[in-house]
């Protein structure tokens, strides 16, 4: 079918349209006098992308950063996984028409070579997330053609982590995003192994062991276990109705003791503990977060914005035991009630723990650790003959700071699992991307780029009180991160420059607010 769309002077250079037709959404692009048109919706969330950051060739999603070629509709960055049709344009006229396919769909799968029974090597997998499954694809994408196994602790293929707490745990019927079909996976020959633990690898011999003491031998090997919740060490610990959420099955448990009317204590002011809580809320908890500092976020995101997250949480009806600890959990076979170390018992029908997470390598041997439990990885993620990890597990250099750096980001995870896979086929890869991460929570939604352990100053553009604002994290005189509500130009902006390594002095910005696209668009 061919389609006239807009006219010749419709669009400016450096302007894009959503253009729908029928079923199939496209986003019309002008750039250096051409128009060109791919799919225009955001292959990981739907997300527009007329309403994204058009860069050179790369179209940046305005939800989760993924990026697309436009000349190809290539999927250039995470979270998305599959590519964008592209459409053929011709100009009749002072029409622009659009050439679409019968066959025409929203998004489709990247190029993947198909396994080749004459390669006789075996690449291993260890790990189910986010790591684990882009490298799969990536290996598969980069023309390795020998046998793939992904081995997983979990029961079920590979699925969207984040949702858990973040939209899972919300309802009944929610359901879980699966990254991929079994019938995927059996095309291009990714053979899964679920429930089935590793606990030894052996280097001398490219083997490893299974906790029923089976084993398996490997040509290259990727650790992508992720981590593991903490738990706390206090008496009563091991009563009923303590959970920790890092799959679906911790999440399940949640919400079949989450009924209308219980009480619920969240222990923890993380991520994972105050998405959780204001879940439990919208599902009529009452829920009560306990921890151990005096701000939520105080350490990551600085006090300004952890205080707009407690009134805001305070707004929804959850309360705050701020500057506290657990003592013990009292109950007769279940937790009943939460033991505060001022004395304070707080009546509980159950427990959810978010007090961080630690790298599942503990029980791992044969492996050289770091005093975290993570591995220190070089810049293609290899840490050893054959041997490469990613994801929460993988400490590795930041080219942006030149520190050493663990980041338990599941997008990041995903850029890992890629860059890996691209290495272990023999086509070498470094990471040189900005980590992200999200956060969609009591009508806040935050948005992360960068990383910084610690800062010397917080540069505010706007108000964290208004839920508007750009909060520039400073250290070593350099914007190293940067925290975002609303501001989604500025935002996505942000992310170009500091990829491209060119955001504005400490200077400049405290001089006043500075329009990031702006100064993108001027360079």
């Amino acid at each position: 079918m061919e389609k006239a769309i807009a006219k010749v002077d419709d669009l400016k250079d450096g302007e894009m349209k959503e253009i729908v037709i029928g079923e199939l959404t496209l986003v019309l692009i002008k750039t250096e006098g051409k128009y060109y048109a791919i799919g225009g919706k955001c292959s990981h969330a739907g997300a527009p992308l007329a309403e994204g950051l058009l860069h050179g060739h790369t179209i940046r999603c305005p939800w989760h950063q993924a990026c697309f070629n436009m000349l190809t509709g290539e999927r250039l960055e995470p979270p998305a996984i599959d590519d964008l049709p592209r459409f053929e344009i011709k100009i009749s006229g002072d029409d622009v028409v659009v050439e679409i396919p019968d066959s025409a769909k929203q998004q489709i799968p990247p190029k993947m070579s198909k396994p080749d029974k004459n390669d006789k090597r075996t690449f291993v997998v260890v790990g189910g997330g986010g790591a684990g499954s882009s490298a799969v694809e990536s290996l598969r994408h980069n023309g390795y053609q020998g046998r793939i196994v992904m081995i997983t602790r979990e029961s079920v293929l590979p699925y969207d982590r984040t949702a858990l707490s973040k939209g899972y745990l919300k309802s009944d019927d929610a359901k879980l995003y699966f990254d991929r079909s079994k019938d995927f996976y059996d095309e291009y020959g990714v053979e899964i192994l679920t429930e089935r633990e590793v606990t030894e690898v052996d280097k001398s011999t490219k083997s490893i062991t299974f906790s029923d003491n089976s084993s398996m031998k490997y040509d290259k090997l990727l650790l992508a276990m992720g981590s593991v919740p903490r738990k706390l060490n206090v008496d009563g610990s091991n009563l009923g109705n303590i959970f920790t959420l890092r799959s679906f099955v911790d999440a399940d448990k949640i919400k079949l003791a989450a009924k209308k009317g219980t009480k619920a204590v969240v222990i923890g002011a993380s991520f994972i503990g105050l998405e959780s809580s204001a879940n439990l809320a919208d599902r009529g908890v009452s829920v009560t977060i306990v921890a151990p500092e005096l701000v939520p976020f105080e350490k990551l995101l600085g006090n300004e914005i952890g205080n707009m997250y407690k009134v805001l949480h305070e707004e929804k009806g959850n309360q705050f035991r701020l500057g506290s600890t657990v003592k013990a959990f009292e109950g007769d076979g279940v937790v009943q009630q939460v033991v505060l170390d001022n004395g304070e018992k707080i009546p509980a029908d159950f427990v959810v723990l978010g007090v961080g997470v630690q790298p599942a390598t503990k029980f791992l041997k044969g492996i050289d650790l770091n005093p975290d439990g993570s591995v220190s990885v070089d810049r293609h993620f290899q840490f050893a003959e054959d041997i490469y990890a990613v994801g929460d597990i993988a400490s590795f250099k930041w080219w942006f700071t030149g520190e050493e750096i663990r980041i338990e980001h599941w997008r990041l995870a995903l850029q890992h699992g890629i860059i890996a896979g691209s290495n272990m086929a023999g086509k070498p890869a470094e990471y040189k991307s900005i980590p992200f991460f999200w956060s969609n929570q009591v009508g806040a939604n935050l948005k992360y780029i960068g990383h910084t352990k610690g800062w010397d100053e917080i540069i505010f553009q706007g108000s964290p009180e208004k839920k508007d604002f750009i909060a520039y994290y400073v250290k070593n005189d350099k914007v190293s991160a940067v925290a975002l509500i609303g501001n989604t130009m500025q935002m996505l902006a942000c992310a170009q420059l500091m990829q491209e390594n060119d955001m504005p002095t400490p200077e400049q910005l405290r001089k006043g607010s500075v329009d990031m696209a702006k100064l993108l668009g001027n360079r």
